[in-house]
């Protein structure tokens, strides 16, 4: 079993450390509002570090879920950043979605300080971070990938290195690019049955069954139909992860015109007072249309 530091007490983060627990590893976290932390605490044991240089000190792996870029550097340099106080060869292990610009920035540094970075993305919303069955998408060195993904499995149904450092946050872009699409259909499926006079459960029922399933109209249906959006994945998440898509996308020379165009259904949501609902909520966007 190993020293693991939590860096990030989110609604990803919060369970996903109590599962490191649970799997044997002693276990310190970090949380930028201390309460969270010491709630942590009290539920699953542990230890509390004031800072992430004082949760990352003498730990073998250090596992961040924060918020974006900014954030991650935030966690990662300076005089409280975990980076200066890890031991040289321990591993940071970054959970958070972020651009992949900002993977590789912190990859060399963590290089230069004898440490290994390895993205790692996750899928599977806050359910699957509760029950411990995330999709984790990995960047970064083979050697560092074999020595995490042990630990990672604490929360993971799925953990693959997809390739070197970034991999693992393209490879989340292609998730939330495929998502964006989705969540877009199911809702206009839903808001044409309507429209049609029909039974949107029950043309539920009969199309998750062919072609047209996906765990989106699988989960989310019932949700959409009665108006419930206050679950899931937030629509200012979903906004920041878009935006990095199609930053990327110009990067790259990729076309992405339905995942341009959902980002602004997203900002219409967020103009309806929607930004902390669920995604689904795409939905609600076209109710609103009525």
């Amino acid at each position: 079993m190993a020293k693991v530091a939590f860096l990030g007490l989110g609604v990803m983060g919060y369970p996903m450390a109590g599962h490191l627990v649970k799997a044997g590893h002693e276990v310190t976290v970090y949380n930028r509002t201390t309460a969270k932390a010491e709630a942590w605490v009290k539920e699953h044991g542990g230890t509390l570090g004031a800072t992430p240089a004082e949760a990352a000190k003498g730990a073998d792996f250090v596992m961040a879920c924060v918020g974006n870029d900014d954030d991650l550097r935030s966690v990662c340099l300076g005089e409280t950043g975990a980076f200066g106080a890890m031991s040289e060869g321990a591993v940071f292990v970054d959970h958070t979605t972020v651009s992949a610009k900002v993977t590789r920035e912190l990859f060399s540094a963590a290089a230069e300080a004898g440490l290994s970075f390895v993205d790692a993305p996750i899928s599977g919303g806050q359910a699957g971070a509760e029950n411990g069955v995330l999709s984790v998408m990995c960047g970064g060195d083979q050697a560092a990938y074999d020595k995490a993904e042990p630990i990672i499995d604490a929360y993971a149904r799925i953990c693959r290195r997809i390739g070197d450092s970034g991999a693992g946050q393209m490879t989340k872009m292609c998730n939330q690019i495929a998502i964006a699409g989705l969540v877009q259909g199911l809702s206009e499926a839903l808001h044409f049955a309507d429209k049609a006079g029909l039974d949107g459960r029950a043309v539920v029922e009969v199309i998750s069954q062919g072609a047209a399933g996906s765990w989106q109209m699988v989960n989310r249906h019932e949700t959409m139909l009665d108006d419930h959006f206050e679950h899931g994945f937030a629509v200012d998440w979903m906004r920041k992860d878009l935006g990095i898509c199609l930053d990327a996308a110009d990067e790259t020379g990729a076309s992405l015109p339905v995942t341009a165009l959902v980002d602004q259904f997203y900002k219409d949501v967020q103009k309806l007072g929607g930004g902390r609902w669920d995604t689904s909520s795409l939905y609600k966007r076209l109710k609103a249309l009525d």
